[in-house]
């Protein structure tokens, strides 16, 4: 009965390791951490022109301490080992903290702390993802809210999730397609 016993527990901790086996770090400063994410000097359009230079493209993810759904983004979405994979394989993401105080180089040069940067981009709440176009030229001479090419204003449970970075990887809103109807697109597949 004993070697039963041991048997079936064996069995579903096996079961259970590959769940186990995606861990989110939090920080010190209280935000969830993925160790792909961007590590960088807080140029945006040198982390752009590095993300092209890599063949990807860049986002940011504005996150804050004790935001249950920006928890939820490291824990629920990232931890999905096929989502996870994908959005490391076409994207540099940078995290910013929407009350942090590091200084951030913007696209045109102005130097601003995360905070200021979050207002001048009119981020209201989190987490909130940036999508941006592919080369830094694309960014020259455009006001914050021109520059990005798409906005996930929220928590995306994991098929639209997915389906934002995407669409963006898709260029579908340089073909006149908003995010909805490629949705739509997608779930009629």
């Amino acid at each position: 009965m004993k070697s039963w016993f041991l048997a079936v527990w064996a069995a579903l901790v096996m079961l259970a390791a590959p769940a186990l086996a995606y861990e989110a770090k939090l920080g010190d400063d209280g935000l969830y951490h993925q160790d792909w994410f961007n590590n960088s000097f807080l140029d945006l359009k040198d982390d752009m022109e590095e993300a092209t230079k890599a063949g990807k493209r860049f986002a940011i993810i504005w996150e804050q301490k004790g935001c249950p759904y920006c928890r939820d983004v490291h824990t629920v979405n990232f931890a999905d080992d096929k989502l996870r994979e994908w959005i490391k394989g076409h994207f540099n993401i940078l995290q910013l903290n929407l009350w942090g105080d590091r200084e951030v180089t913007d696209f045109d040069g102005q130097v601003l702390t995360e905070k200021e940067m979050a207002r001048k981009y009119r981020i209201n709440f989190t987490p909130t993802i940036q999508f941006f176009p592919e080369t830094a030229a694309q960014t020259q001479g455009k006001k914050a809210e021109a520059v990005e090419v798409a906005r996930m204003p929220g928590y995306f449970r994991n098929f639209h999730f997915l389906s934002m970075f995407e669409y963006v990887w898709e260029k579908r809103y340089a073909k006149g397609q908003d995010f909805q109807r490629y949705i739509l697109e997608k779930a009629n597949q």
